[in-house]
């Protein structure tokens, strides 16, 4: 029996385990969608309670398990997004001994990034933080988000070139497209 069905039987171990597999590249996922740690728990939360419910839509010959997670997240963050404003949140760090002033870039800089990414359209968005973040190859991209290949790496291509516009101000010597 797979960890699913013993999940959805109700074997706590078996739902434990796929938890514990799956979680944290979820969570990142959710988190670079949303930019808040409280709307990312909630989303993982919810895709692995739509998978316990009887009706649940996930087929394995259909797709792994991992392809139909992120597509879970990627729709619960949508249905979010559309339904309000997404409020960015703050990452809090731990200083690593670096100096304040250095510290301070390092922040500037990873807010600049979030919030670039954030104003990426969402087809852009969504493959940008698979492929870059989670490392997921372009064809699980493709199969999670039900796209051909070609688009795939046509969305990719384009969100980058965005990111490089929109941050450009941040790498001297990087000349800007006119």
């Amino acid at each position: 029996m797979d960890l699913v069905k013993a999940a959805q039987k109700g074997r706590e171990a078996a739902f434990l385990r796929l938890f514990e597999e799956h979680h944290a590249p979820l969570f990142r996922f959710a988190y670079r969608l949303t930019g808040s740690v409280v709307d990312a728990e909630d989303i993982v939360q919810s895709c692995f309670l739509e998978l316990l419910k009887p009706g649940c839509t996930y087929d394995p010959a259909r797709a792994p398990l991992q392809t139909w997670l992120f597509g879970a997240v990627r729709n619960q963050s949508l249905k979010r997004w559309r339904d309000r404003e997404v409020v960015l949140g703050q990452s809090v760090r731990l200083g690593d001994g670096t100096s304040p002033e250095r510290e301070t870039l390092r922040m500037e800089m990873e807010d600049a990034v979030r919030s670039a990414v954030v104003e990426l359209p969402e087809t852009q968005r969504v493959v940008l933080i698979l492929a870059h973040y989670e490392q997921m190859p372009l064809a699980e991209i493709a199969r999670t988000m039900g796209l051909e290949l070609g688009a795939v790496k046509s969305r990719l291509q384009r969100a980058r070139a965005s990111l490089k516009e929109a941050l450009v101000a941040y790498a001297p010597g990087v000349e800007q497209n006119r």
